[in-house]
């Protein structure tokens, strides 16, 4: 750990270093943008460089050492707003003086949009949304106002503390935070049986590119509809979220079951794709592959007696028993979803700390067609027959996910069997470990090419990945022809009803970074 913090100090000290020079003129400008957030928003919460937090609190959410690596360009100030007043303030501010605004509610963004640039010229600020994250339970009315800067893991503390019967679909990292999840959809373990987390939100509360406080009688349904799923910062700034809790009930079931190559894992994760989209809706059954093993990780709403029935006729291949089972609620089934114990406290959902201590890349596919055990087994053998390589993760749709339509939120990808996450992280230093980790990660991605869906190839915009391409400007607005490289593997044929939307609510383009929605119009340009 000493040698880790050693790192990560020497990185951040270069970090900040490497955007010190600055024009007078900029300067200018700055200070100016400065002087107007001072008018409204104490100064405690404003942090710049030059300020004794600003590096601890860029830290805080950092969560991929990618971009915390020298050239990359750190925010201007970082604004930890604890009202919605002094989000509308730092909009209207950053409106006045040209300077963008970035939202980070949990810094979990793949590639660390919220709170990083790629372009060196970008001169903007980060919203910090930490500190709004109250979280408002109505056991009685099955409902919920959570604020964006609340982790899942609060949120299912507070919910399981209200009643045990109720819970909330979601992620399963419970460090996550509700703003950035929700709006990219939001897929977790209760989709099969409830749909998404965006197919569970009822209103929300957003400061638009006017700085004006909206909800969803005020924004109107195309607004909302854009928001629940159609990426963070191209609209707004969602401050908080009403949503449909769900019922559970009191004792569920969870297993994880590992098997090696040499216990038929090949066998078992060719046979799982024509399995698991087709269990009951009450059953999740996702599989992790990393050499030299599949674990197979179980959540079913009901009794182990049940469970046990229901693999034994769908799934008799896997050899389960009920000696595999933990009957437990439906809170701390998710610390085993996440942790693969149970024995952490319910306690641990509420720890927030935050070491960021890796570099990270992934990259995420979908699948409509089983991928041919032959497949497997040449991705196992080039790919993941060294030790320590990083795991691939499938998680299956099917259920209520999958009766919804694809046009009912942003969220098209609805009708493939699963999803599929590449997944990399290491703890080495420098260009050589960086290089062949990233070659690991889109190695993997071009193997997968001839199995994976087509026109487009379908990615999850929560695992972001800049490999797809970046914004493109067209005079002083997001190119749109440019943008839908990358957006309509995103959200398909929703893209352009997102640049639609975008179009009527941030025509000037004010919320961007280098994957945010255009306005429609610039394809005109």
């Amino acid at each position: 750990m000493a040698t880790t913090a050693r790192i990560l100090h020497l990185l951040l000290t270069l970090f900040i270093l490497s955007g010190k020079r600055t024009s007078s003129s900029a300067s200018s400008d700055v200070d100016a943008f400065l002087g107007c957030l001072y008018a409204d928003i104490p100064p405690r919460l404003v942090h710049t460089p030059s300020t004794n937090n600003y590096s601890a609190l860029l830290l805080s959410s950092v969560r991929n050492l990618r971009y915390v690596l020298p050239g990359t360009v750190r925010p201007l100030v970082i604004v930890a707003v604890t009202e919605p007043g002094h989000v509308q303030t730092t909009v209207l501010c950053g409106r006045r003086h040209s300077v963008r605004i970035r939202t980070r509610s949990g810094g979990h963004d793949y590639e660390g949009l919220s709170y990083a640039s790629l372009d060196p010229h970008q001169r903007f600020a980060v919203l910090d949304l930490a500190e709004l994250r109250a979280i408002h339970i109505d056991a009685a009315r099955a409902e919920a106002w959570v604020g964006s800067g609340a982790s899942l893991g609060e949120l299912y503390y507070a919910v399981a503390a209200a009643n045990r019967t109720l819970a909330f679909p979601a992620g399963s990292c419970p460090t996550v935070c509700f703003g950035g999840h929700l709006s990219g959809g939001g897929f977790g373990s209760l989709a099969r049986k409830y749909g998404l987390s965006a197919d569970n939100v009822l209103d929300a509360v957003v400061v638009d590119a006017q700085g004006r406080l909206l909800n969803r009688s005020t924004m109107g349904e195309d607004f909302f509809w854009a928001i629940r799923g159609g990426g963070g910062e191209s609209f707004g700034v969602v401050v908080s979220w009403k949503v449909r809790l769900v019922r559970v009930p009191e004792t569920v079931t969870v297993f994880g079951i590992r098997r090696f190559r040499n216990q038929s894992a090949i066998d078992l994760v060719t046979k799982w794709q024509d399995i698991a989209p087709f269990l009951p809706r009450d059953l999740y059954l996702r599989v992790l592959v990393q050499n030299p093993q599949a674990d197979f990780v179980a959540l079913f709403l009901g009794r182990c007696g049940r469970l046990f029935d229901i693999m034994r006729r769908r799934f008799p291949e896997l050899g389960m028993t009920q000696a595999d089972c933990q009957e437990i609620s439906w809170v701390q089934s998710t610390i085993f979803i996440e942790f693969f114990t149970t024995d952490k406290p319910l306690e641990v959902l509420l720890d927030r700390s935050n070491k960021p201590d890796y570099y990270l890349k992934v990259k995420s596919d979908h699948v409509q067609e089983p991928i041919p055990r032959h497949a497997w087994e040449s991705l196992w053998e080039k790919w993941l027959d060294e030790p320590g390589t990083p795991p691939i993760m499938l998680d299956p749709y099917g259920g209520r996910m999958g009766s919804i339509s694809p046009s009912a939120t942003p969220f098209p990808h609805r009708d493939y069997l699963y999803q599929l996450q590449i997944y990399s992280f290491w703890f080495e230093n420098g260009t050589d470990a960086l290089e062949k980790r990233i070659s690991w990660v889109r190695g993997v991605h071009k193997e997968l090419e001839p199995y994976v869906s087509k026109n487009p190839r379908a990615v999850y915009v929560n695992y972001r990945d800049l490999d797809l391409g970046t914004n493109e400007l067209e005079g002083n607005v997001t190119s749109y022809d440019n943008a839908k490289v990358w957006g309509e593997k995103y959200f398909k044929g929703n893209f352009e009803r997102l640049a639609g939307v975008k179009s009527r609510v941030d025509p000037d383009d004010f919320f961007r970074n280098e994957q945010s929605i255009p306005p429609l119009r610039a394809a005109k340009g």
